[in-house]
Order: structure tokens, then C-alpha cells, then sequence
């Protein structure tokens, strides 16, 4: 073939389909016209490959192309639509329909984590195998461990490490289900032991309300994010194990997107959280008001997850890619 030649013989069609393209407005034939011609075009390409590859000729007529099929699909940007798209439809349509994981794992957590602080607060014999009756005083008592954590550093520095570290949990939680979700459950159990000690201590040194008006102001909304991670965790494990009608690689390709997006929402739960526990749990608010704040984040969170979230998912939406973000999957026979 003739490059020459070819290149002047659709020169002008080629020229015409750069102006449609470029045309914000078609009339019905200008539209027209432009899906005939950007047909026309790829069959061009795809001869210049086939026949005469030449790098800059296929560079030109592969920019032409792209142009003129997001004339013709319409082309998408993302953007502030986007991002309150994502958090008001979503995100909460992927936290009511992964609610049969996460709910479940709240209440064995919460019931875990009472039944470790009753043993710790009623067995002496196992608070001192975990320190001295000294180290124990110290830590519980006015102004100890408990409570200085929550005021000697800056409340902004603060934040920021509370917010990293528990993110870091989330994000265990999330990644640790490609492991058949088994790793989740040892860390969903350190959360619950570790949460159990410092109830149980507080609680044997008579305590436990100066405890509790500690942690219920942020600690509500940041376990709540933690349980919903590893919730997503297990339900990835389980996928694995039983991908349903779907292939398996299609199972978790859904599932998998489903939680990266589902870790975008979750950091900025634990966000909020991280800013309770440095500004409302040190203040100087009363105790009914620090808890109060915490209660009324928690109750947001659960309608917004429970009924936002229900509104969505009955409105077909999964908290995955929207299809136009999603891979094209060419249809195979069962």
C-alpha cells in the first residue's frame, strides 16, 4: 500500500471527522455523520497496521480515533459530582449491603471485649500477671497512663497519629481477606483484648465511668469503622471460598473493588473519629456532653449506613465502579 496515496486520498475525510469531533454541539446529521465517519476511521487504523505500519501515521489516525469515540460514547470526567456521588450513594449502599458482616462482628466484639474486662476486673490473680500492683496504679490512677494519653500531646499532632493508626487496623483488616480472611480474626481479637484490659483495670480501681466518658466519645465511630473492616475482610475470605454463581475471578474482582472503595470511605470515618478523640475526649466539656457527642456521631453513622444505605442498595447500586468505569467483559457460554 501506498502511503502517499492513502494518506491523500482521506486526508479530508479524516480532516472532517477532527471537526466533528472537536464540535460541542452536532445538529442529527452532523451526528450522524460523525459515527459513520469515525467507523470509517478505525477501519483506516486498523489497515495502516496491518498493511504499512508507519508509527506516525498510526499515532495520528489512534489520537483521531480516541477523540472521535469520546464524541460518540461522550466522554466522562470526574470530579466533585464524583466525590458526592461516592459518599451519598455508593459508599452507604456498600455498608448496608455488607452489613450482615460487620453487624454481627460488633456485637461478638462488644460481648468478646465485656466478658475479658469482667475476668480481669474480678480475678486479682490476672491483673497481677499482667504487672505489678504498682505499674497497675500508676496506670489507672487520676492523671495516670489512661488519661494522660488523651492530653499530652498537641490535639493536631494527635489526631493525625490516632487517625494513622487506626486506618492501619482498617486497613489490615481489609487486605488480610486475600488470606481466606483467617488473619482478620486475630486481629479483630487483639482489638477486642486490648480494649477488654484497659476496661477491666480501670473498672477494678472504681474507675470505670472516668474510663468510659474517655472513650465512648470517639470510641463508638472508630470501633464501628474497625468492625466494618474486618467485616469486608472476612466477607472477602468467604468469597474465596464460595465466589456464588459468579466465576471466581469475577467474584472477587467485584469484591475487591468494592473494598478499595470501601477503605476510601472508612479512612474518612476514622478521620472523624481521630478529631473526637483529640478535641472532644480531652476537653473540657462535661461528661454527659463528651458522650453525647459520641453517641450523636455513632447514630449518624448507623442511619446513614442502615438507611441511606438500604435507599441506595434498592436502587440497584453495589458500591462497585460505576459500568463505565469498569472493564468491558466479552460474554463467554456457561
Amino acid at each position: 500500500m501506498d502511503l502517499d496515496v492513502f494518506v491523500a486520498t482521506h486526508q479530508g475525510e479524516w480532516a472532517r471527522l477532527d471537526a466533528l469531533a472537536r464540535t460541542r454541539r452536532l445538529s442529527g446529521e452532523e451526528a450522524d455523520e460523525l459515527v459513520t465517519l469515525y467507523q470509517r476511521v478505525t477501519g483506516h487504523l486498523a489497515k495502516v497496521q496491518a498493511a504499512a505500519p508507519d508509527p506516525t501515521l498510526e499515532g495520528r489516525l489512534t489520537s483521531l480515533v480516541s477523540r472521535a469515540r469520546d464524541a460518540v460514547t461522550g466522554s466522562r470526567s470526574s470530579g466533585w459530582r464524583d466525590v458526592a456521588r461516592y459518599y451519598t450513594v455508593s459508599f452507604p449502599a456498600a455498608l448496608y449491603r455488607s452489613r450482615r458482616w460487620w453487624l454481627p462482628i460488633a456485637v461478638l466484639s462488644l460481648l468478646g471485649t465485656a466478658l475479658v474486662a469482667w475476668w480481669v476486673a474480678t480475678h486479682p490473680e490476672v491483673r497481677n500477671s499482667l504487672a505489678t500492683p504498682e505499674t497497675i496504679r500508676e496506670m489507672t490512677r487520676p492523671g495516670g497512663e489512661y488519661e494522660a494519653y488523651y492530653s499530652d500531646r498537641p490535639a493536631g499532632s494527635f489526631a493525625a497519629q490516632v487517625w494513622t493508626n487506626n486506618a492501619w487496623i482498617a486497613v489490615q483488616c481489609l487486605l488480610y481477606g486475600v488470606a481466606l480472611g483467617i488473619p482478620v480474626l486475630y486481629v479483630l481479637w487483639t482489638n477486642v483484648l486490648n480494649l477488654g484490659l484497659g476496661v477491666g483495670l480501670m473498672a477494678s480501681a472504681g474507675r470505670l465511668d472516668i474510663f468510659l466518658g474517655l472513650l465512648i466519645p470517639h470510641g463508638l465511630l472508630e470501633l464501628t469503622a474497625v468492625f466494618v473492616a474486618g467485616g469486608l475482610g472476612l466477607r472477602l475470605g468467604w468469597t474465596i471460598i464460595d465466589p456464588g454463581p459468579r466465576t471466581r475471578g469475577t467474584a472477587l474482582a467485584e469484591q475487591g473493588r468494592a473494598i478499595i472503595g470501601m477503605a476510601i470511605g472508612l479512612a474518612t470515618v476514622l478521620a472523624v473519629s481521630g478529631v473526637l478523640e483529640a478535641f472532644v475526649t480531652p476537653s473540657g466539656l462535661p461528661t454527659w456532653a463528651r458522650i453525647s457527642i459520641g453517641m450523636l456521631a455513632e447514630v449518624a453513622f448507623l442511619l446513614y449506613a442502615l438507611v441511606l444505605g438500604r435507599k441506595a442498595a434498592e436502587a440497584g447500586e453495589t458500591g462497585d465502579l460505576d459500568a463505565a468505569d469498569r472493564a468491558d467483559l466479552q460474554p463467554v457460554a456457561a
